[in-house]
């Protein structure tokens, strides 16, 4: 029997929601078109290094989903479903206080984690739970009656979480299987058509908008799916130029002349969606919300922990000076002179001052003239300096708490409210472990395992021939 291999299922888990969710939200689809465009006109004025993170054929097809659930419970299904397409959780995110606005979410994001299957298809999906037992955003009341609604409401159906598990365990589904699989995946996250209770969305929707998404209603949905763009500041005037309302800022680093690191996003403002509501009278009649919205992100180099510790300062210091009063009171161009001032300018600085993750690759062109005995001796600065050794960027893959609550709060009515007075639950990477029922990835050890299998190959190979 042959299988649908798993990279296949994401492949087409994903293909299959971005057509799912552009039939919901039309405007999607002039995000990925116009995405599209701005990728091809970035590869023709630049060849071969609009390529440097990544094959254009993965750029144009990768996408990133957002989705959230209301209890562990239904985050341990979701894993579920998630590791039949190869898609393990990866890194922690606590939005509670990332942002000032109130987003009661703790998140995780469920991606592949070998380099092989980023490269067949990279789909990630960002994953939040609603934290219904912090006392900052709800009382014991609250959060007994959305213990209730929860409790009570089934996303994932038996049939569907029992093909998952089959599909984890054996790497795959046949053909029949596979179909069904992702016929019921993908109709899990669709928008439902259920009249939503006005009374108890409204009741949650002051506590924040987030939370009446998650829990004022029957079902998940994809909030929202974001393509990867090569220039996102060419996009934003794109969409700008077709009527499309932007958020206010790109979320993430600036745009500068030196490298580009971790992650940039920005998105369109939620739109008016129809929907249909429970009054209190029990008649049931028209109304909109506002809640999903497209996003689109432009990914950099993966930073070690040394090179996120300078991010998180250099953030800081945009953030004094904003407070301060200096500059023009443009994060953006505040955020320039920043980076101008502590970030290394060239790639070459970041891999020698220990600032980013890179694979390590001998030159053969231009060692061939070389002595491999003085090569296997030789320090890998040296190495690289002399242009001997070939030195790739590692993509980041992951996500920005803070730009992923800028994000939230952007196309949010309102900031909702929270008792401050209350102390905030404890949740962390382990945490996260428990609650998805399988170990919760450190995003470092995944780079920093890409970068030292590369150096130990090169050294392997460097020896082999110096032997020889």
């Amino acid at each position: 029997m042959t299988l649908v291999e798993q990279w296949e299922l994401r492949a087409r888990f994903a293909r299959e929601l971005s057509v799912m969710y552009g039939e919901e939200v039309p405007a999607y689809n002039t995000l990925v078109d116009v995405s599209n465009e701005v990728n091809q006109d970035y590869l023709a004025a630049n060849g071969s290094e609009a390529e440097r993170l990544g094959a254009i054929d993965r750029i144009t097809a990768e996408r990133h989903g957002a989705i959230r659930v209301g209890s562990p419970e239904e985050m341990g299904q979701v894993a579920r479903v998630f590791a039949a397409f190869g898609m393990h959780p990866v890194g922690f995110y606590d939005l509670r206080d990332a942002s000032k606005s109130s987003v009661p979410v703790v998140s995780t994001a469920f991606r592949p984690v070998d380099r092989e299957e980023l490269a067949r298809n990279p789909f990630r999906v960002f994953t939040s739970m609603l934290a219904t037992d912090d006392p900052r955003f709800f009382n014991k009341q609250l959060k007994d009656e959305l213990h209730r609604f929860i409790g009570a409401r089934t996303l994932f159906p038996a049939d569907l979480l029992q093909l998952a598990d089959r599909a984890a365990e054996a790497g795959g589904l046949a053909a029949a299987d596979a179909d069904r699989l992702l016929e019921l995946a993908t109709a899990a996250f669709k928008l439902s058509t259920d009249p939503v209770d006005h009374a108890w969305y409204k009741k949650l929707e002051a506590i924040s908008a987030v939370a009446s998404d998650i829990g004022g209603v029957s079902t998940t949905h994809i909030n929202h799916l974001t393509p990867r763009v090569l220039d996102i500041d060419a996009l934003y005037e794109r969409m700008e130029a077709r009527g499309i309302t932007m958020i206010d800022e790109i979320q993430g680093p600036p745009a500068w002349e030196g490298p580009d690191i971790l992650l940039r996003q920005t998105s369109f403002r939620a739109l008016a969606e129809d929907r249909q509501f429970l009054f209190e009278d029990g008649t049931v009649g028209p109304g909109e919300l506002r809640v999903r919205f497209g996003e689109v992100e432009q990914r950099g180099i993966a930073l070690t922990p040394k090179g996120r510790d300078l991010y998180d300062r250099m953030v800081a210091e945009t953030d004094r000076r904003l407070a301060a009063g200096e500059g023009n009171g443009i994060r953006v161009d505040v955020a320039r002179d920043v980076w101008r001032e502590h970030l290394p300018r060239t790639e070459g600085e970041l891999a020698t001052e220990g600032l980013a993750y890179f694979t390590y690759e001998l030159n053969t062109e231009a060692a061939a003239g070389h002595d491999p005995a003085v090569l296997a001796r030789q320090d890998l600065t040296e190495l690289v300096e002399a242009g001997l050794v070939d030195v790739e960027p590692i993509v980041y893959e992951d996500f920005l708490p803070r730009s992923a609550a800028g994000i939230f709060q952007s196309n949010l009515t309102d900031e909702g409210s929270r008792d401050d007075a209350q102390t905030g639950t404890d949740y962390n990477l382990e945490t996260m472990s428990l609650i998805v029922g399988r170990p919760v990835a450190d995003p470092y050890d995944l780079y920093r395992k890409q970068q030292d299998e590369s150096l130990a190959a090169l050294r392997a190979r460097l020896a082999a021939g110096a032997n020889v």
